[in-house]
């Protein structure tokens, strides 16, 4: 991201939009949900963010693709809030996406040796195919 130094770090959605892929819709609703913090506004009302919100949102994303439930998601945001004495709470919540993750990893390794089996019996295949046509050929 294009970010700016320490003490000009005000954004606005839809440059935090840019920044993180998301939709400025998308942003909203991660407030409205509770998943982000309390967002400053401007004297005009919009949104300014910071660099800390950016951070926050490059953590969500990564908990999104552990396929961590929204719900659990907002739960941490919840614990974070609540401050040190969730600690053992946040911990959990966090262990139990790493174990979900490692499950899936193993599974998707089982998945990619079945494909590896396939794409080598097709690229098998197709070489026979191609130098059987070969010597009818000739």
């Amino acid at each position: 991201t294009d970010r700016r130094p320490d003490g000009q770090d005000k954004y606005t959605i839809s440059e935090v939009a840019a920044f993180t892929g998301l939709t400025a819709h998308t942003l909203r609703w991660y407030e409205r949900i509770g998943l982000m913090p309390h967002i400053d506004r401007s004297h005009t009302g919009q949104r300014r963010y910071c660099n800390r919100d950016l951070d926050w949102l490059d953590f969500v994303g990564k908990l999104r693709l552990t396929g961590m439930p929204v719900a659990d998601m907002v739960r941490y945001a919840e614990l974070v809030r609540e401050g040190d004495h969730t600690f053992g709470e946040r911990f959990e919540l966090l262990e139990t996406t790493r174990r979900d993750v490692l499950a899936r990893i193993a599974e998707l390794q089982d998945t990619l040796a079945v494909l590896d089996r396939k794409i080598s019996f097709y690229a098998d295949a197709g070489r026979l195919y191609e130098q059987e046509k070969t010597e009818k050929a000739v």
